[in-house]
């Protein structure tokens, strides 16, 4: 099959605000190449180890790629990005450069060139997720979580699913009932059931990235504990009557929520979020711009929630909060 490949050269800041629109505007896939650096202050904190540069990206840089058919308009899809990218500098958010390239690709020319940089990582000392096409020999005790993110968003790389992870270990207990909203790759649903969970709902209006998920929770034999749902944020509960959810495999109210997403969009569905919740029940959200953290965290006592922790790792927030 052949696409137009979008390449934008931005910075690492606006990458997850990017990355948002490419998937809403009907990308196929979207790539992220950040700076391969080590000049930069890396999280050691859980014993994390990093590899020899990958590339000459300057420190702070980001290189996206987006991938449409090639019978796609992408000239009002351009257009739409330009315009996106003049809003997001209001914020103000350093968006680079932001010059757009756009050139014909077959899909054999990209399906697996991104494979070669992305290598197993550990997120916590006893966290890790492998690549399937990796070898790797786990420690005692390591948790590994098996992922091919395909066209999917959320390799476990990014620091907004890395903080989330490290979120969900500290505070995932045995048997709880989670809903993972905007589940991508479904990296964190694994992962909070790997971490113990007794069952995880995971949510994604992308359809690509449902397929991707259902593919990574068969790769990691838990589809008896994974229900994978194509959903627009919580909108399949209010579907469902607020007792009878059969087929999701979980029971309302859920013990803990985790959103990865964008500000913007958590700011929309707080009091969604506080209703399928129990009392003491747990809210991690990510996906949160330094400069948003305030608001959100605003918004989350506004709707009853108690703030518990919030963590950063370089610009990005993430915040657990308890109703």
């Amino acid at each position: 099959m052949i696409w137009r490949e979008v390449t934008l050269q931005t910075t690492e800041e606006a990458v997850e605000m990017i990355s948002n629109f490419f998937h809403e505007h009907g990308a196929g896939g979207v790539s992220i190449e950040e700076t391969g650096s080590l000049n930069r202050t890396r999280d050691t904190s859980f014993g994390q180890l990093y590899d020899k540069p990958f590339n000459d990206i300057p420190e702070g840089d980001a290189v996206m790629k987006a991938y449409y058919p090639e019978m796609s308009d992408i000239e009002p899809i351009l257009e739409q990005l330009s315009q996106f990218i003049e809003e997001i500098r209001e914020y103000p958010i350093n968006v680079g450069k932001a010059s757009i390239v756009v050139k014909i690709v077959d899909d054999e020319d990209w399906a697996n060139a991104w494979k070669q940089y992305f290598k197993p990582v550990a997120i916590t000392n006893r966290l890790t997720i492998k690549p399937t096409w990796e070898d790797y020999v786990s420690k005692p005790g390591e948790i590994i979580i098996e992922l091919d993110p395909g066209m999917a968003f959320g390799t476990g790389t990014h620091a907004t699913t890395s903080l989330c992870l490290k979120t969900l270990e500290k505070f995932i207990q045995p048997d709880m009932d989670v809903i993972d909203i905007g589940t991508g790759s479904g990296i964190l649903a694994i992962g909070a059931v790997k971490l113990g969970a007794k069952h995880v709902l995971a949510l994604d209006l992308d359809p690509v990235a449902v397929v991707s998920a259902t593919e990574n929770v068969e790769l990691n034999k838990l589809e008896n504990q994974v229900t994978v749902v194509e959903s627009d944020l919580l909108q399949v509960l209010k579907r469902s009557d607020k007792n009878d959810v059969s087929g999701l495999g979980v029971t309302l109210p859920v013990d803990l929520v985790v959103a990865n997403i964008l500000a913007e969009i958590i700011l929309l569905f707080i009091d969604d979020v506080y209703e399928a919740l129990k009392p003491g029940g747990i809210y991690i959200t990510s996906g949160i711009i330094g400069q948003k953290a305030a608001e959100v965290e605003q918004a989350l006592e506004k709707a009853g929630f108690k703030l518990i922790q919030t963590n950063r790792d370089q610009d990005w927030v993430a915040i657990a909060a308890s109703k």
